[in-house]
């Protein structure tokens, strides 16, 4: 199978100057400046194939969005090899244009005081498509992401979820082969997330698009993607299958019951107490020692439950136990 990106050693090293205070540090940084350098990307190397959908990971500051960055071509790399659609793209970045996607989840590429029709019309034209192919195109994704009632609504009056999804609709325009997803889902609430995952599948399955998808949300990366990167301090600490990954290091869940009634927490094998207040338990379950459905029944029977909610260990400390494996 073909790749649609490969990366060979890529590295990216930021140089930043360091002024002292004062007037002197002033004089002294302009004739005699010192620079502190920053290795964002560290000699990663990878490639993914053609329709694969994969989750680049990792927490803040390791080296995610640069590398998205210098794969559109924004970004020029300190040193390495990349290859995206047959093209190095810093030197060929128009002409790739025609050949990604890009979805950015705090940088909208939609004119906000404008209906989103407008937006895509401007795409339209940007892009070349002919104005017939423009029609089919723009009505087949209206349909797929549900979006007809919104055509005519200025963007900023659309809910998040509903931008997110015009956001889509202008990224798939042209007909790319890449699409490069940037936190699409921060800020979505739980049906959002829903249908952006289910958006995103679709158009997978639909059109054979290669997706490469960071986020913070574990369900994101478990609930789409079929294979996971992880990048710590700008290096590939682990590159596996979701399922692979999910045996190794999503073996444990966390509970926060909120509680009717006053209540103390109950013992239970495979189960952590984290934290007890008055009126909430937070629990950490071992799920290769404790099944999550017993657990849950357990906790209904001796708790008045008000609320529960269930979510994985932040993934800064799942990057963090793969990076401390590695290390040893």
């Amino acid at each position: 199978m073909m790749n649609a990106i490969a990366v060979k050693n890529l590295s990216k090293i930021f140089r930043t100057k360091i002024k002292e205070p004062g007037l002197r540090g002033s004089v002294k940084s302009l004739f005699s400046p010192t620079y502190k350098e920053t290795r964002a990307v560290d000699g990663i190397s990878f490639s993914i194939p053609k329709g694969q959908l994969v989750g680049f990971i990792g927490p803040n500051g390791a080296g995610k969005s640069t590398t998205l960055k210098i794969l559109t071509g924004i970004l020029f790399p300190t040193g390495g090899e990349t290859d995206v659609g047959g093209m190095t793209p810093w030197k060929a970045r128009k002409k790739l244009a025609y050949k990604i996607g890009t979805v950015f989840g705090q940088r909208s590429q939609l004119w906000m005081h404008l209906p989103a029709q407008d937006s895509f019309d401007l795409f339209a034209a940007v892009y070349d498509i002919e104005k017939v192919k423009y029609r089919k195109r723009l009505e087949k994704l209206v349909t797929t992401f549900d979006i007809k009632g919104l055509l005519d609504q200025p963007v900023r009056k659309l809910s998040l979820g509903q931008r997110m999804r015009c956001e889509l609709v202008a990224a798939l325009l042209h007909e790319p082969e890449i699409l490069y997803l940037d936190e699409p889902s921060i800020g979505l609430d739980i049906l959002g997330k829903k249908a952006l995952r289910e958006h995103i599948l679709r158009i997978n399955k639909e059109e054979g698009v290669t997706v490469l998808f960071t986020s913070h949300d574990m369900d994101d990366i478990e609930e789409v993607c079929e294979r996971v990167i992880v990048i710590n301090h700008g290096k590939i600490v682990h590159d596996s299958s979701v399922e692979d990954m999910r045996k190794q290091y999503l073996r444990k869940k966390r509970i926060v019951i909120t509680l009717r009634t006053p209540s103390k927490a109950v013992a239970i094998k495979g189960v952590t107490i984290i934290n007890e207040a008055k009126h909430e338990i937070k629990l950490e379950i071992d799920t290769q020692q404790a099944d999550m459905k017993k657990v849950l029944a357990h906790i209904a029977e001796h708790y008045a439950v008000h609320d529960i909610d269930i979510t994985d260990p932040p993934i800064e400390e799942i990057v963090e136990d793969i990076y401390g494996r590695n290390a040893q």
